[in-house]
């Protein structure tokens, strides 16, 4: 009998590990294919039913989401999806904001290399973690992100804007060095299954060019200590433990889609947060 054989199996790897070493996690199913195609058919008779709430839909889906629509302030609060992050966070989370990104069939739209935390007015933290959920299929055809392993690990480099059609982030952002792509990984996702990634991770998603449309719903999460530049203003969402340290004004969610007092909310909040997401921009749309 060889020491070998004899050996214990290795201990799986914990998310917590895999995401200190690569600065992502996935896949993670939270939900069942059937009930993530649920809640794409609901967002899509949001679409329907609230073209244009008080300003043009996009404006609310991109933008702190949770602060008008009901579904998505329920499901932020999900423990199968505050669990993981809890291994990486630890027991107090907030939600700084959700957003849904929705790619078009036959798409030339795309996202080009960022991190995250440039813009965000939350310095160089670690303790921002998006997680991503898979509404509809993201798969390479269908532009799926792409992550570089281990990138969470640099600083925030510089960054310029590139405002070009297509580009879908608030103003084009884009990596202003060179990121060798043959060191990226794609990001593949059924509905219903989840990735996390750091703030600071190189990560970019290319065009759709398949026949269905890619959603996702992109849920920001941060530990109530993240100390914010300058002390500006800003709102979040408690769903886990405690907040000690007043960095944020705390916010609930809606009780109805889009109400009257949901929709002043969240002017309230973009307009706090344009302040500092814009800082610096010749152009900028509020469009995350």
């Amino acid at each position: 009998m060889t020491l070998a054989y004899m050996a214990e199996p290795a201990e799986p790897e914990t998310v917590a590990e895999q995401f200190a070493r690569d600065g992502y996690a996935f896949p993670r199913r939270i939900m069942s294919e059937d009930a993530a195609l649920a809640l794409r058919q609901e967002f899509e008779a949001i679409e329907r039913d609230h073209p244009n709430p008080r300003k043009p839909l996009v404006a609310y889906t991109r933008s702190s989401a949770h602060y008008v629509i009901r579904f998505i302030s329920d499901i932020i609060s999900d423990p199968l999806i505050l669990d993981p992050v809890s291994e990486i966070l630890g027991p107090n989370l907030m939600v700084w904001t959700a957003d849904i990104f929705a790619k078009p069939a036959r798409s030339e739209k795309y996202v080009g290399w960022h991190q995250d935390i440039t813009y965000w007015g939350m310095g160089e933290t670690d303790h921002v973690v998006t997680a991503w959920i898979a509404l509809s299929p993201a798969t390479v055809e269908s532009g799926c992100m792409r992550f570089v392993p281990g990138s969470h690990k640099q600083s925030v480099v510089p960054h310029a804007d590139r405002p070009e059609d297509g580009a879908m982030l608030s103003r084009g952002q884009e990596i202003a060095v060179e990121v060798d792509e043959n060191d990226a990984i794609p990001v593949i996702l059924r509905p219903g299954e989840m990735s996390l990634h750091h703030g600071r991770m190189f990560h970019a998603s290319g065009p759709n060019h398949s026949d269905d449309r890619r959603i996702g719903l992109a849920i920001r999460y941060i530990r109530p200590d993240v100390a914010l530049d300058d002390g500006h203003l800003d709102f979040a969402t408690l769903v886990r433990g405690e907040d000690t340290t007043g960095n944020f004004r705390h916010l609930a969610g809606p009780m109805r889609d889009f109400d009257e007092v949901s929709l002043d909310l969240h002017d309230r909040v973009t307009e706090a947060q344009e302040e500092y997401l814009a800082k610096g921009a010749d152009n900028f749309t509020y469009n995350r």
